[in-house]
């Protein structure tokens, strides 16, 4: 069984640690942000940029672009700036013998705009990306039926 730990939350978002392999983690945060209604739509490898722009090394580090259409759709018709703050970061990076999966605290983020309509809308998002995470503590589930292997 995996083991799992809740890394040290910021003023501006929360996450987990995983021991599991960078891709295996990857794989289950995707599917994880799908089942909370976000899909991504950006994706960017930090080690590979800095390593074609700066010659620099790096762990692996890769930013991912998360957005639930429904919740974009009711903060951009209150707001219509908020798109500035959208979307929703979720990061993966190696660390130690496993993967840190953070999100970005909406609430924080979406904190900054002086405009009730948009607070439950960050509440929500929160809660959804909160669940998402929370997800990723369950075992992976195996292909196993009826105890076939």
């Amino acid at each position: 069984m995996e083991e799992l730990t809740t890394t040290t939350p910021t003023a501006y978002g929360f996450g987990v640690h995983l021991d599991l392999p960078f891709a295996e983690a990857m794989a289950r945060t995707r599917a994880a942000l799908k089942e909370q209604g976000f899909g991504v739509l950006t994706e960017i490898d930090v080690q590979q940029t800095l390593k074609e722009k700066l010659g620099a090394p790096f762990r692996r580090y890769v930013i991912l672009g998360a957005c639930n259409p429904p919740l974009a759709h009711r903060a951009l018709t209150a707001e219509l700036d908020i798109g500035l703050l959208l979307p929703c970061n979720v990061v993966l990076y190696e660390a130690g013998s496993g993967t840190t999966v953070k999100a970005m605290d909406p609430q924080a983020a979406l904190g900054l705009v002086a405009n009730s309509a948009i607070a439950p809308v960050a509440a929500e998002a929160r809660d959804r990306l909160e669940r998402a995470l929370r997800a990723l503590r369950q075992p992976a589930p195996t292909n196993e039926v009826d105890g076939a292997i």
